[in-house]
């Protein structure tokens, strides 16, 4: 770590770190036992990245899915937003590697770093380095939405049905959101429940590599709230965001639901 010279870096580096004690975890421990093994990576995690912040920026506040949440955040310029295991059910999952490890710093109002580890794929993608992705889609190619695994929000079926699109379920929603920077999707939408640290790093991700991030009305993402939940998301290509939209209003209207219902 002493070679860390700036924010982006500092993310990088500690979503690798945390992410490669993951993978050793998961030899060491197996998957015999599930629960015990989402529990320790969860901690494992956590602890780590706590302590190497703490040791590297030691001014700066810290808020973790799985740490107390110190109010002093709200008052702090600078605070790092961390999921230290995001998609713990996955990563208990052998042969599974749609689980990820989320580092991110907010700044003055904005997402100023950030970094997405995805251990199990060997592949990391930060703000040091933005992804690219080609500047035009295939003529004719099918829109493919990832959406949650397990609690896949109820409009999506009909705004699949509407656009003719594929649905690709996946785990971690730093994994979804990486499948669309890595061109695998091209649309993550969510709603019906997350928190901050789940979407943080790999906003700021998408952000810097020029995609659009937002709620599924449209509104901006905030972050650093005195509440933490964030409950619903849309990353795409940014040429795709009007119709995108659109379809997630008139899906919602249909029936007079609720876009967030069946989260």
């Amino acid at each position: 770590m002493s070679t860390i010279r700036n924010d982006h870096e500092v993310a990088r580096d500690l979503a690798i770190e945390a992410g490669q004690q993951l993978l050793r975890l998961r030899v060491r421990s197996g998957f015999e036992e599930p629960e015990v093994l989402r529990t320790l990576g969860d901690r494992v995690a956590h602890e780590f990245l706590f302590s190497a912040l703490g040791r590297l920026r030691p001014s700066d506040s810290v808020l973790s899915e799985e740490g107390r949440d110190d109010p002093a955040r709200l008052s702090a310029r600078r605070v790092w937003i961390i999921d230290p295991l995001d998609g713990t059910r996955e990563f208990s999952e052998e042969g599974r590697t749609d689980w990820a490890v989320h580092v991110a710093l907010w700044e003055n109002g904005v997402l100023a770093a950030g970094a997405v580890s995805l251990p199990a794929m060997g592949s990391t993608l930060s703000t040091v380095d933005p992804p690219w992705f080609p500047e035009e889609r295939p003529a004719g190619q099918r829109l493919r939405i990832t959406t949650s695994r397990t609690r896949p929000p109820e409009f999506v079926q009909r705004m699949g049905t509407q656009l003719g699109a594929e649905i690709m379920p996946m785990g971690s929603a730093g994994a979804k959101i990486c499948a669309v920077l890595l061109g695998m999707a091209d649309l993550y939408v969510h709603a019906g429940g997350q928190f901050e640290w789940d979407s943080a790093a790999p906003v700021a991700v998408a952000r810097a590599a020029g995609m659009h991030t937002s709620r599924i009305d449209g509104a901006e993402l905030t972050y650093n709230e005195s509440d933490p939940t964030l409950p619903d998301i849309l990353v795409c290509r940014p040429e795709l965001s009007a119709t995108l939209l659109a379809s997630i209003r008139d899906v919602a209207d249909l029936d007079s639901a609720d876009p967030h219902a069946g989260g």
